[in-house]
Formats: C-alpha cells, sequence, structure tokens
C-alpha cells in the first residue's frame, strides 16, 4: 500500500526490494505503476515478485505487461466522453429538428400546438402540455398534444397549471416519480395530477422554459401513462428543448402584445440600457437630455408675441375735387414727395374766370344803378337794388373761391401714397372724387395683427421691435399704443387690429412697408415658451371632445 501510494503521488513507476521481514522472506521485488493517464491515472497496481522469479522476469518486462493489459483503462475515458459527445449531438439534433418545425407558426397557439404534438411523438410520451407565463405570474395552458379544445376538461386543466406553476415556483425541473437529480423538488402538485390520471404506474416531468434573461416564460408537462418512467437522459433532454424554447416563446409573447405592451417593454429596454454596466455613450446621452430637460424647465426667457405688421402714415390727408371740372395738369403721382404748399392738380379754371367776369360786371352795374336811386331819393328802389347787390358780391365771392380751389396744394411735407392723373389730362372729374391720398413723412404708425390665441399676453405700453421686409437686419423699437377690439379673418384664423408707434427715427422708412413685429410680454420658462402652444392646442381638444 506504501508503495502504490507512493507510485500515486510521483505517478511513475516505482520498484523497491521487500523492506521489512515478512516480506523479505516471501517476496524479491515489489512493482508499482499508476494505469490509465497520465495526466490523472485511474489506479494503481502493485506486485509481488518472489524471490526465485525476479531473477528471469525482470520488473521492467512486469510494468510494460501491466500497461498493456490496462488499456482499456486508458480508453475509458475517452469512451465516456464519447459517449456523452453522441447523446449531446442526438440532443442538438432534437431541437434543431423541433426549432424548424416551430418556425413554421406565426402565431404563439400555433406554435405551441406544434411543440406538444411533436414532443409527444419525440418523447414517446401519453400527453405533452405547453403553457406560458401571465402577467400576473401564474400560468396559462396554451396547448395539449393532439386535443384541438380542452374548454370541457377544467378540472384536468387547473391541475396541469398547477404542477407547472410548482416547477416555475422552484426554478428547477420535477419528476414524479423523483429522479436522482430530482430529489429535493417538492412534487406535491404532480401527486395530485396522478391522482387526476388514475393509472399506475403514471409518471410526470415539468420542465421550465427560461427566457433570454434567465427569467420564466412557460413550462413543459410530459406524461407518461404506463410502467415505463422518464431517465435521466430524457431529462437532459427536455431540458435542452425548454432552454431553446424559452427565448422562442418570449418573442412570441412580445410580438402578439398590444402596442402599449410594447411600448412598455421599449420603454424597459431603453431603462436597463441606461442603467447597465454598459453602452457609455448612451449614459451620456441620457445625463445630457436630463441636464438639457431640468435647464429648459427652470432656465428663464423674454417671452415674444410674433405677428405681422404694416406700417401706415400717422395722419392720411385726402385731397378731392371741388367741383365739377376737367384735369389741366398733374404734375404728381403716387410715390413722390411734396411739399407744404407745392401744386397737386390744377383744374381747367376758363369758366371760372368767365363766371367771375360775369358778376363782377352785374355788380359794377347795380352799384351805378345804386348811385343814380341815391341821387334821386328813390328809397323804394334803393332798398330793391341793396339786395341785387348784396346777391352779384355772393355770387361774385363763389366764383373766385371755385377759382382759388381750382388749385389743389399740398397741406403740408407729405408722401403721395396714391393718385396718378398724369394720363387723365383734359379727363372730367366729378365732385367730391379723391384725387390724392397723402400722409406725413416723419408721423407714423404700425398696425399689427395680433393672433387672437396671444392677444391675452399683450397690453398698451408693451414694448418690443419690428423688422420690415425691406430692412430686415434693422430692427426697429415700437410701443403699444391702443388695442382695438376689431378682429380680422385672415388665412382662417382671428386676429386682432393692434396700434403701436414707432420709437426711433429711420429715414428709409415709407407708408406700406410691412413686416414682423415682436412683443415683449416678460419673463417665462423655456419650456412654457416652445410648448405652450401644443399645450394649449390639447386642452381646446379636451374641452370640445370630453364630456
Amino acid at each position: 500500500m506504501r508503495l502504490a501510494e507512493r507510485a500515486s503521488v510521483e505517478r511513475s513507476i516505482v520498484i523497491s526490494p521487500g523492506s521489512d521481514a515478512v516480506s523479505a522472506q516471501a517476496f524479491g521485488v515489489l512493482v508499482a505503476l499508476p494505469l490509465g493517464p497520465v495526466s490523472q491515472p485511474i489506479a494503481v497496481a502493485a506486485v509481488a515478485l518472489a524471490s526465485g522469479s525476479s531473477a528471469a522476469l525482470a520488473p521492467e518486462t512486469v510494468a510494460e505487461q501491466l500497461r498493456w493489459g490496462a488499456g482499456w483503462l486508458e480508453a475509458l475515458p475517452w469512451a465516456q466522453t464519447s459517449k456523452e459527445i453522441s447523446s449531446g449531438v442526438d440532443r442538438a439534433t432534437s431541437c434543431l429538428d423541433l426549432l424548424a418545425a416551430i418556425g413554421e407558426q406565426p402565431r404563439l397557439q400555433g406554435m405551441a400546438m406544434v411543440v406538444a404534438n411533436d414532443l409527444a411523438a419525440r418523447f414517446g410520451c401519453d400527453r405533452v402540455s405547453v403553457g406560458v407565463m401571465r402577467r400576473n405570474g401564474s400560468i396559462r395552458l396554451r396547448a395539449i398534444s393532439h386535443s384541438a379544445s380542452f374548454k370541457n376538461q377544467g378540472r384536468l386543466v387547473d391541475a396541469i397549471e398547477n404542477a407547472m406553476e410548482e416547477a416555475v415556483d422552484q426554478r428547477s425541473s420535477v419528476a414524479y416519480p423523483p429522479l436522482p437529480s430530482t430529489e429535493r423538488a417538492v412534487a406535491m402538485a404532480h401527486r395530485a395530477l396522478t391522482d387526476i390520471i388514475r393509472v399506475s404506474g403514471a409518471s410526470l416531468l415539468s420542465v421550465v422554459m427560461a427566457g433570454s434573461k434567465g427569467g420564466p416564460v412557460g413550462a413543459i408537462v410530459f406524461e407518461r401513462h404506463r410502467a415505463e418512467s422518464f431517465d435521466m437522459n430524457v431529462l437532459k433532454l427536455a431540458e435542452a428543448v425548454a432552454a431553446l424554447l424559452g427565448p422562442v416563446v418570449e418573442l412570441q409573447l412580445r410580438a402578439n402584445r398590444l402596442l402599449a405592451g410594447r411600448m412598455i417593454d421599449s420603454a424597459g429596454g431603453g431603462f436597463a440600457a441606461a442603467l447597465g454596466p454598459r453602452r457609455p455613450a448612451l449614459k451620456l446621452g441620457v445625463i445630457g437630455v436630463i441636464a438639457l430637460a431640468l435647464f429648459l424647465t427652470f432656465a428663464k426667457g423674454e417671452h415674444r408675441v410674433t405677428a405681422k405688421a404694416v406700417l401706415e402714415g400717422e395722419l392720411q390727408r385726402a385731397a378731392v375735387a371741388p367741383f365739377d371740372g376737367f384735369v389741366r395738369s398733374a404734375p404728381v403721382r403716387a410715390g413722390d414727395t411734396v411739399k407744404g404748399g407745392e401744386l397737386l392738380v390744377a383744374l381747367d379754371d376758363r369758366d371760372l374766370v368767365l363766371d367771375r367776369l360775369k358778376w363782377r360786371a352785374e355788380r359794377d352795374k347795380l352799384l351805378q344803378k345804386h348811385q343814380e336811386a341815391l341821387a334821386k331819393h328813390d328809397r323804394s328802389n334803393l332798398v330793391l337794388l341793396y339786395s341785387q347787390i348784396r346777391q352779384a358780391e355772393a355770387q361774385l365771392g363763389l366764383a373766385e373761391e371755385k377759382l382759388a380751389r381750382a388749385r389743389i396744394v399740398a397741406p403740408f411735407d407729405a408722401h403721395v401714397v396714391s393718385g396718378d392723373l398724369s394720363q387723365m389730362l383734359g379727363s372730367p372729374v366729378e365732385k367730391g372724387k379723391t384725387l390724392f391720398e397723402l400722409t406725413p413723412l416723419d408721423d407714423y404708425r404700425l398696425i399689427i395683427h395680433v393672433d387672437e390665441r396671444d392677444v391675452r399676453y399683450i397690453a398698451v405700453e408693451q414694448r418690443g421691435s419690428i423688422a420690415l421686409t425691406g430692412m430686415p437686419g434693422d430692427p426697429l423699437p415700437m410701443i403699444l399704443s391702443k388695442i382695438t377690439p376689431v378682429t380680422v379673418a385672415e388665412e382662417g384664423r382671428n386676429s386682432f387690429r393692434v396700434e403701436g408707434r414707432l420709437t426711433g427715427p429711420s429715414p428709409h422708412l415709407r407708408p406700406g412697408m410691412e413686416g414682423v413685429a415682436k412683443i415683449d410680454t416678460g419673463q417665462s420658462s423655456l419650456v412654457w415658451i416652445w410648448t405652450r402652444r401644443v399645450v394649449e392646442w390639447f386642452r381646446l381638444v379636451a374641452w370640445k371632445y370630453l364630456p
């Protein structure tokens, strides 16, 4: 024994003569040799050679013969390994065949039925049941082999689901009668299932299908209603099939979920990726988004109401025809700048001159008669002539007034906004017809069309700026002067007419120029500034459709 232990430790041949008196008398040489693979010996053979035969049989010859005789020990591990590999290949082949069969099924129910029928035939089972997990953690039976429907088998279905839940709760396979690897598993629900089957010698085997993250997604129950029970090889193959089916069932469950469920799964995957140990770029992105959201929530900005605006003159004067007549000259037209007193249009005054001469002669004639009546002391005729003289002077004054108004001049320095009579010389004009419109050179007002959704944010004396289309790079300061209760329908929306005035001079302004005005209403949160339109729209829609 001591020599064998030494050979086992040294992993080499040990030759030694007998050390004690008994061995020295009985034996001449002791030979110990480890047998099996060199790296891990399986056994040690120790041979005692009698003193009489030691000369005829050398220890090295004995060791060589022992090696040749123990060749089967060296081949034994390889044989066991080959058997395990062959069993693994068989299991892999079965799994691939099953995977090919279920790959043709687009729906979970069809896939469960194919799995149950295929496993029942492959394992020689009388019944195979497939169940999947609900969201509340319970098991729902999906398919029973060779059964199109099992709605009328409520007691059997409950018992099978209880057996599945028993295996899922323990996160391990359960066999009844127990196998060596499942002796510690609780099998109360399986025993109750065998009582329902009412077949002597029935055996059950339940395996758990695990998902991609290790959590259970379902279970499979195998049943044999005969004396042949399940063994370890069947258990390993069943566990391999369950390991293969778990991720496939999980994918089918996700594919069959509603949109809300998919959104929850996506959100969960995003949180897991953001909080997991990997993907540093994603974590930095999430931190950046959170920081930006916090900044926008607490940061303040200037809230501005944006609206279209038109520049108009503060005053607008119209030059109208004082009487019916004809155009004699019109030296200006729209767009010109005129000085105060400058001629705008002259009407033909020849008839007026003749009318003035007529009434002047009539007045002189009546004055002469008045002098004669005074000389004759004709009082009755004096009274009559006095009235006629007054009438003639009135007519003369009217003629002179019309003659003076035949020349229409600019009342002040102004821009000619509208009117062009240069192509109408000699044409008749009617009394009261607008010939020209004028506006002052430096006095302007802004007409701002504010959307009805923004009018509640503005008030008189609020300030802002306007960028005109002709001068987009030179915004002009302004201040609101009046909010009128007048609405204008434009492009499908209502807008209020708001008046303002410029607070800074500009030599390039012209009446009628358009632009975009921005009115400062105060400091507000940046998130509120950017999302208020959307929030208000949702509120209006909710008020409209919700009861």
